[in-house]
């Protein structure tokens, strides 16, 4: 086999061969700072041979000395060119414990021992100052000169690099000096940064690492003109959406193409590289500030508790567990009827607790389906949970339209099993999930899950026990979630689908969601809804635009987007709360609650609820129908809400808030 010319030290032996010059090297290093000092002390160039001669004791003892510390502190296995300020700390680190090493030997144990000194204090301080910056620019040198003679086939990458983009980075703090530093060190990436804009008055004119901050946002388009940008890379990960959507939009109107860097959670997970700059999301455009809740109210909640979650797979109800267990509940369990979901989510939570818990936490899975309610019963019985976290349930509303059976059984009669369950097993706090799709529902998948609301308020009012239901909008990043859906399309070249050009939705994240959740079960006393202001709603074919406009692309140039009309039970947009709902913000600005819910329970509703399972038995589709329209009047199946959106007034975006008087 041919040697490879280019091939770095890697084989122990080049390494060791390596390790012996330096060490070389620095032992000259010693003896010249020895000789120094002295020339500095004395004032004397050329007739210090005296003084070298009476020390000469200190000339085998400092390298002795200060050669085993370098390499206790690994000063010869690391790779110089990537240094940084740990490197610095550990020459500095080195540097000050082997003088005070040969401080102790001068003066601590030559007097013990009847010895003279080897040098006066004001050589060893020399000594020690100038050793410590040899140290240090030996390396410096070093770095210097890797930086120089990079691998030769890095150099024919770049060779291929004709005409890099130029770029602009917007952020001038750690991230864009990263971004920097990546672009610089990988030529081949195909990219020459011209330049920062930053807003903070304190950066601008400055430079980092020789790139200067041309200016602020605003200059954007003033800069693209005249140094003729190709992209923008936004080095803001932590920035608020707010300010990253004001950006990407004064990209939009300079005509440039915006790109991110990934946060710091994809880096730790190894997702992506820093050498990757991925498209904008539009998580990263949510159109309005991420709600964040109280977190210690519902970490003393649950601290100790032994908690239940069913659909403990799902998208909700897996966050939902994430986050539980970091308020360190005495048990965890995770209910679920796709045994891979759970098994997936159990493995996960059992590497997290050891991590943070060293295994103290109780995890427990249980593979079930809630529409037994015999099996249900039986383990709530056998584990007795004194929380219970409702996620279990059919979502999809084209499919529910389809099999309403199943939105029926699952949906309905599953959470009739699980409150019933609960009640038999002395649960203390029961949160169900709902949707905004329960209110005027028209698919059967939102009457499915206005009859279960109902069952919970229903509960509610006979234990007296906080029995409450949270009502989400769509949630970003879900399974179906829409943005996946398009994220697809585009990558298949489009078409994009929507289905009405005025179909709006509110949206909210998965993380919102699930705060959402737990802070209804520290809300909630009984009978309550609970949801989260989630802003204005957004047109869907909006979002469409801008996940195709973010990917680099035009729509109608390079994407189309079609419609193809309101599938049956969709809705052009949602609604927030029933009209006979009495509703007001809670003390926490951004979650909405009306406590009057459980006011609205029809009466025979456990003859409705037979009534139904009788017709899901028999799959008879119109029975159920003509079931849920007794149980929910404003129900309005498809074959009538077309009608009804016709002429309907115009749209008005979001209720006001009237706070009610001693609401939570």
């Amino acid at each position: 086999m041919k040697s490879n010319p280019n091939k770095s030290f890697s084989s122990p032996a080049l390494i060791g061969l390596r390790v012996r010059y330096m060490m070389a090297f620095d032992l000259l290093l010693i003896w010249f700072a020895i000789v120094l000092a002295f020339m500095i002390r004395y004032e004397a160039l050329f007739y210090v041979w005296p003084y070298l001669r009476a020390s000469w004791l200190y000339f085998v003892l400092a390298p002795l000395v200060r050669l085993p510390v370098y390499y206790g502190f690994s000063l010869y296995n690391r790779m110089w060119r990537y240094a940084s300020m740990g490197e610095m700390k550990m020459i500095v680190f080195a540097g000050v414990l082997s003088s005070a090493l040969l401080f102790l030997l001068n003066f601590g144990f030559a007097p013990l021992f009847d010895l003279p000194y080897m040098l006066s204090r004001s050589v060893w301080l020399l000594e020690g100052i100038l050793s410590l910056a040899l140290l240090a620019g030996s390396r410096f040198v070093l770095r210097l000169l890797q930086e120089r003679h990079r691998p030769h086939e890095l150099h024919r990458a770049n060779a291929y690099v004709q005409n890099p983009s130029r770029v602009l980075i917007a952020g001038a703090g750690d991230s864009g000096a990263v971004v920097l530093r990546e672009v610089q060190n990988n030529r081949s990436l195909g990219l020459h940064v011209v330049g920062f804009v930053d807003d903070d008055p304190n950066k601008q004119r400055l430079s980092v690492n020789g790139v200067p901050v041309l200016g602020d946002r605003n200059a954007i388009p003033e800069l693209v003109k005249r140094h003729k940008i190709d992209q923008i890379i936004i080095a803001m990960p932590t920035a608020p959406g707010s300010e990253i959507r004001e950006i990407v939009r004064i990209c939009e109107l300079a005509n440039v193409k915006p790109r991110t860097v990934p946060g710091l959670y994809e880096l730790l997970d190894g997702s992506v590289r820093l050498s990757q700059v991925r498209e904008i999301s539009i998580e990263d455009l949510l159109r309005r500030e991420p709600v964040h809740t109280d977190t210690a109210a519902v970490a003393e909640l649950l601290r100790g508790k032994r908690v239940l979650v069913t659909g403990g797979g799902g998208s909700i109800g897996s966050e939902l567990c994430r986050q539980i267990l970091r308020c360190r509940p005495a048990e965890l369990m995770l209910l679920g009827h796709g045994e891979n979901s759970i098994f997936e989510m159990h493995n996960e939570l059992m590497l997290e607790n050891q991590r943070i818990f060293n295994g103290g936490v109780q995890l427990t899975p249980i593979i079930a389906d809630i529409r037994f309610a015999h099996r249900i019963k039986a383990i709530f019985l056998r584990c007795k949970p004194q929380i219970v976290f409702h996620a279990a349930a059919h979502k999809h509303v084209p499919l529910m339209e389809l099999n309403p059976a199943e939105a029926i059984t699952n949906n309905v009669l599953g959470t009739r099993n699980v409150v019933a369950a609960a009640r038999a097993a002395g649960v203390e706090r029961f949160v169900m999930i709902s949707t905004d799709k329960a209110v005027n529902p028209t698919s059967v998948m939102g009457a499915s899950k206005r009859a279960a609301e109902l069952i919970v308020y229903e509960a509610a009012v006979r234990s007296g026990l906080p029995y409450m239901a949270v009502r989400f909008g769509n949630v970003l990043g879900s399974r179906g979630s829409v943005v996946l859906t398009f994220r697809k399309q585009i990558a298949a070249g489009g078409p994009v689908t929507v289905t009405h050009p005025e179909m709006r939705r509110y949206f909210m994240t998965i993380p919102e969601a699930v705060q959402l959740v737990l802070q209804a079960g520290v809300l909630g006393r009984g009978g309550e809804v609970f949801l989260l202001d989630m802003g204005e709603p957004v047109r869907i074919v909006d979002m469409a635009t801008d996940l195709i406009q973010l990917s680099g692309l035009q729509v109608g140039r390079d994407i189309a987007i079609t419609y193809t009309g309101l599938r049956p039970g969709e809705k052009l947009f949602e609604e927030l709360f029933l009209p006979e709902e009495e509703y007001a913000r809670t003390r926490h600005e951004k979650i909405f609650i009306a406590s009057n819910a459980n006011k609205l329970a029809p009466g025979r509703l456990d003859e409705t609820l037979a009534a139904l399972e009788r017709a899901a038995d028999l799959n008879d589709r119109d029975a159920i129908i003509r079931t849920l329209q007794n149980l929910i009047p404003e129900y309005c199946p498809p074959e009538s809400e077309q009608a009804r959106v016709n002429g309907r007034p115009p749209y008005k975006p979001n209720p006001t808030i009237h706070p009610a008087p001693g609401s939570a």
